[in-house]
């Protein structure tokens, strides 16, 4: 209700504040309790403008400091569909950073990384602040080369507007040219989702050498390819054939099988790449791809069946979707024809090796 997402949602996405126009004349001319207090980054401000510089410095001191330190982006980027704070804590980044914080120069009017410090970075550093070839920004996505929030994640390039405005771009989708007409106003600037990543990187390049660049790229994409492929992808198939044959209806979330899904792509899928975005082997692995496997097997199939015998009778067009968007997919093999002698003992030597033999019984 209203009091959840005044006190909850809008403290974070920002509220349109308002003002009191009846009732009692003392008290016509304040802001709406409902609107006010908030620090939201997307603020509507009474004047039109958007935004509120004290999501990040706070008011009295506007301390640079304190919009560096990470703990001011965990206030929001927090919890079970978007743990960055959580993600950045368990990285080697947050490890270094809270044992050299007095080796940061957070208070520095010039703050540029590998120059002004070196001990470590924060989100600042790495999707705002400057570096030795990239200057600095307010725009927090810019250096972003894939979008991790949606079911199925895309690479994204980015559009300027004349007009200040900016919108992003899905890979393989058309691009508008500079000089196009583009929402009402004309493109002055096109960054491709391969210039997003390279500007992270000239920021990663100001402690890191190419090939540790390099190989956390190639973890990270490899990581977000998996979940797409394996499990996004698939499963948002057969959602829509679902809706579309009827099985489920068009409102969303009056059918359990809805919220698993949503739950697998929101919550789980998220920390999975995430964690992979910021090195978080937890929030990778058992927060996140673990997660989306066992759900995705031992609850979203079951209620697909469930789904289908419901308005069937039997499970026949259950099956039939999962031959048809999972069985071409190799991962999935066991699920269809269990693992063989070859494949069973190929998983106890691995074991042995590790643990000692005998170790799997």
């Amino acid at each position: 209700g209203p009091a959840a997402v005044n006190a909850g949602c809008k403290q974070c996405h920002g509220s349109e504040l308002e003002f009191i126009t009846e009732g009692r004349s003392k008290d016509k001319g304040r802001p709406k309790p409902g609107t006010w207090p908030n620090t939201g980054i997307g603020r509507i401000n009474p004047d039109g403008s958007l935004g509120s510089c004290t999501a990040c410095h706070g008011r009295h001191r506007f301390s640079k400091a304190q919009a560096r330190t990470p703990d001011t982006c965990g206030k929001c980027h927090v919890g079970p569909d978007h743990p960055q704070i959580e993600v950045y804590n368990e990285s080697k980044h947050g490890i270094i950073y809270r044992a050299k914080v007095d080796e940061m120069n957070l208070e520095s009017d010039k703050w540029v990384a590998g120059i002004d410090y070196s001990a470590a970075p924060t989100c600042a550093t790495c999707h705002m602040s400057a570096a030795p070839h990239e200057g600095s920004t307010h725009n927090v996505g810019e250096r972003i080369s894939w979008t991790l929030r949606p079911p199925i994640s895309t690479k994204i390039n980015l559009v300027k507007l004349e007009d200040g405005n900016e919108f992003d771009v899905p890979e393989g989708e058309p691009i508008p040219q500079v000089g196009d007409a583009a929402k009402g106003s004309t493109v002055v600037e096109v960054l491709t989702w391969e210039d997003r990543r390279a500007k992270m990187e000239d920021v990663c390049y100001a402690c890191h050498e190419k090939s540790v660049i390099d190989g956390h790229y190639a973890q990270f994409d490899n990581v977000v390819e998996l979940y797409n492929e394996k499990f996004a992808k698939p499963i948002a198939a057969a959602m829509d054939d679902l809706k579309q044959d009827g099985y489920i209806t068009s409102a969303p979330f009056d059918d359990k099988i809805e919220w698993t899904w949503w739950e697998i792509w929101h919550h789980e899928g998220r920390r999975a790449r995430h964690g992979a975005s910021m090195s978080g082997p937890d929030y990778t692995w058992w927060h996140g791809i673990y997660d989306v496997a066992k759900h995705a097997y031992f609850k979203w199939i079951p209620e697909l069946k469930e789904v289908v015998i419901k308005k069937d009778g039997n499970d026949d067009y259950a099956v039939a979707l999962l031959e048809k968007h999972f069985k071409p997919i190799e991962g999935h093999n066991w699920y269809f024809t269990g693992m063989g002698k070859e494949q069973i003992e190929k998983v106890r030597k691995a074991f042995e090796a590790r643990y000692g033999e005998g170790a799997l019984k």
